[in-house]
Formats: C-alpha cells, sequence, structure tokens
C-alpha cells in the first residue's frame, strides 16, 4: 500500500524507514490465553506492534505481557457473575460494545483468535480493515450446525487461518474460499520437565470434554499389562462411572492445573493418549505434550495424526478404534526402541514448530493484505 510518507520518499528520493506491522489479536472469550500470549509476543520479537484484546481469564493467572500490549476490554461485568445463566446474557449484552471497541482500534490487520457470539458477530463484523480468522476448531461445537451461518461469517474475513492440510481441505470442502486460507502449523509449548517417569504411565492432559474421548482412553488403558492411566485436566463431564471402571489403575489430578502441576504431570508421563473426536484442527494439550518430549498416541482426527505422523513422534490410530489404540499404547510401553524413537521425534517436533515460525508465517499473511 502506498502511503503519504511512501509517495513522499519517491519524489524526493529519500529513503523512509518502513514502518512496523501493527497487528491488533483478538480473543473475546479469553478461550487461549497460552496461545494468545506465545503469538502476541513472538510477533512482537519479529519486529510488530502487537495488542491483544481479550477478556479477564476467570480459570487461572494469565502469562504477563511480553513485548506488546494487553487490553481486557471484553466482558469485564460479565466475568465478575457467577451464575452461568446471568453471565451469559451479560455476555451477550457486552459483546457488540467490546466488539466495535476493538474494531475500531488503529492498526494494520485484525486478527480474530475465536468468536464467542457468532450470530452477532454476521451482523457487526464489518471493518475496512483486513480482518483474520484462526478456525482452532474449525466449525465450533456449539454452533456446528448452522452451516449457512459459518459460510457467511467465513466470508467476512480476508483470510482463514488453519493448522494443518486437513483443516485446509475441510473448510474448503465446507465452502470457504480456497483462496483465503492459509496453513500455519500450531506451534509447541516447550518445556523441559525432569524425566520421572517409571515407564507404564499413560497420560490423558487436558481439559475433559465429551469430545476427547476420556472413555476410550480408560478402556485402552485398562487393557494393557500394568499400565498407569493419569487423568490431568478441569472435568467437564461427569467422572463417576469412569472413575469405577478405571479402579485403581488410574490416578485423577482434577481442577485447572497450574504451570507447575502440568509439568509434574508431563514428567511423570511415558506417553499421552488423545482419543479424540473430529471437532478440531489441532490440539494444544497435544502440542504441549510433544514439547516436553513425550511421544503420543492419537486418533486420526483434525490435524493431531498430520503432526504425530511427521515428525513420528508417536503413534496414529482410526478414530474409534479403541483396540488399536491400546494395540499402541501397548507397543510404545513394552518396546524400549520404539519408545526411544518416538520420543526423539518428539523432540524434533518442539525443535521445528517454533512460534518465531509460526509469526513469521502471520506476519506473510498479513503482508498479503496490507
Amino acid at each position: 500500500m502506498r502511503t503519504r510518507s511512501s509517495i513522499a520518499a519517491e519524489a524526493t528520493g529519500t529513503v523512509v524507514p518502513a514502518a512496523p506491522m501493527h497487528v491488533v489479536l483478538a480473543d473475546p472469550p479469553a478461550f487461549t490465553p497460552p496461545y494468545d500470549h506465545e503469538l502476541a509476543a513472538a510477533l512482537a520479537r519479529a519486529g510488530a506492534e502487537v495488542e491483544l484484546v481479550t477478556s479477564p481469564f476467570r480459570f487461572g493467572t494469565r502469562p504477563a505481557p511480553d513485548g506488546y500490549d494487553l487490553e481486557e476490554s471484553f466482558y469485564r461485568r460479565a466475568g465478575t457473575i457467577d451464575r452461568r445463566a446471568l453471565r451469559l446474557t451479560a455476555r451477550a449484552l457486552e459483546h457488540p460494545l467490546g466488539l466495535r471497541r476493538v474494531l475500531g482500534r488503529p492498526g494494520d490487520v485484525v486478527h480474530f483468535q475465536w468468536l464467542d457470539a457468532p450470530e452477532l458477530d454476521l451482523l457487526l463484523l464489518r471493518s475496512r480493515k483486513p480482518l483474520v480468522f484462526t478456525a482452532h476448531d474449525l466449525l465450533p461445537r456449539r454452533t456446528a450446525r448452522r452451516a449457512r451461518l459459518w459460510r457467511r461469517l467465513f466470508g467476512r474475513f480476508d483470510r482463514v487461518v488453519v493448522h494443518s492440510e486437513r483443516g485446509r481441505s475441510t473448510l474448503a470442502a465446507f465452502g470457504v474460499d480456497p483462496t483465503k486460507l492459509r496453513v500455519v502449523p500450531h506451534p509447541v509449548f516447550r518445556s523441559d520437565p525432569p524425566r520421572a517417569d517409571d515407564g507404564r504411565t499413560i497420560l490423558a492432559p487436558g481439559v475433559i470434554r465429551p469430545y476427547k474421548g476420556l472413555a476410550d482412553a480408560v478402556s485402552a488403558a485398562l487393557a494393557v499389562e500394568r499400565a498407569r492411566l493419569l487423568v490431568a485436566g478441569d472435568a467437564r463431564i461427569p467422572l463417576d462411572d469412569l472413575r469405577r471402571a478405571a479402579g485403581e489403575r488410574a490416578e485423577w489430578r482434577l481442577g485447572y492445573l497450574t504451570d507447575a502441576e502440568l509439568e509434574r504431570a508431563l514428567s511423570e508421563a511415558t506417553v499421552a493418549v488423545f482419543p479424540y473426536r473430529a471437532e478440531l484442527d489441532q490440539s494444544g494439550a497435544l502440542l504441549r505434550t510433544l514439547g516436553a518430549g513425550v511421544p503420543a498416541v492419537v486418533y486420526d482426527v483434525g490435524g493431531l495424526g498430520e503432526v504425530v505422523r511427521g515428525f513420528e513422534a508417536g503413534r496414529v490410530v482410526a478414530a474409534g478404534d479403541v483396540d488399536g489404540l491400546a494395540a499402541a499404547l501397548r507397543e510404545l510401553l513394552d518396546d524400549r526402541a520404539a519408545l526411544a524413537a518416538a520420543r526423539e521425534g518428539a523432540r524434533r517436533a518442539r525443535e521445528t514448530l517454533t512460534w518465531d515460525a509460526a509469526a513469521a508465517a502471520h506476519l506473510d499473511l498479513y503482508g498479503e493484505l496490507v
């Protein structure tokens, strides 16, 4: 884009340094504070001016800003309400004002990580600035059946980011303009917990939701002799039946885990398991696991199989194949050479899937629009 300063520079022959890209990242519901933080910090390291506009995080401590500005201007009042029904009503009332504020901020591009109120967003997402959306879940579960709504909503964006080739093909088949789609692999969340596993521990990490397939993880772990299942995360489903079924073969560390508690679980894990249903593109819990050097066994859904298969960082099993899940876990727990090779694959993933690489890819994408 030719600005007044660039036109003046052409006329006088002077060299005017290019202004840094000004990026507004928006995560209205604060669904992924660690992802938001890491991307914002990496963009800032790459020389961009970055603002992260989001809402107060209700479940723990948000990472401190690192080179970027943070504004928690969404749902300020709603975040103080404990009763869910009242909180959702307050969020709906506050959403238009929050969206108007973020779209009105100065910047070269506005990049939404999540859309919390798609019905309202369809009406309000209009801006002269380029708009980008990252489809972390491809089609969010709550409104996934409303295909026409989402087709129109995707049409509001100049670019749509997905984390896998499967995500790209899924949205293209859904009706998103293929020229708008860009694949930016989900980086790992790197950590170096001390290895303290007993050689037989299967970790099921992350928020426990219906699509996470925890029942399959329990069944597969019980089918592997002397295996121990460690479930670590905040439960959003009833667990009484699963806990009775697992008996003494499982340990349950429930609730929102701090970073220290999560690192402890990763240090004790021999391998992690992700028997997810096909409702997402990529898993932050998987990328945190690989970032700690822990291999994974995953169902081949979304982009999970792509990253594990691509780096040989574990095993990929057909979705819903519990016997195959158990066999893959058994192989890694019983075969030291196979486990060592999978651990080396996890290390390759964390050396390749960096936040700086993701920031460079995003800046290239923004440059197409500005």
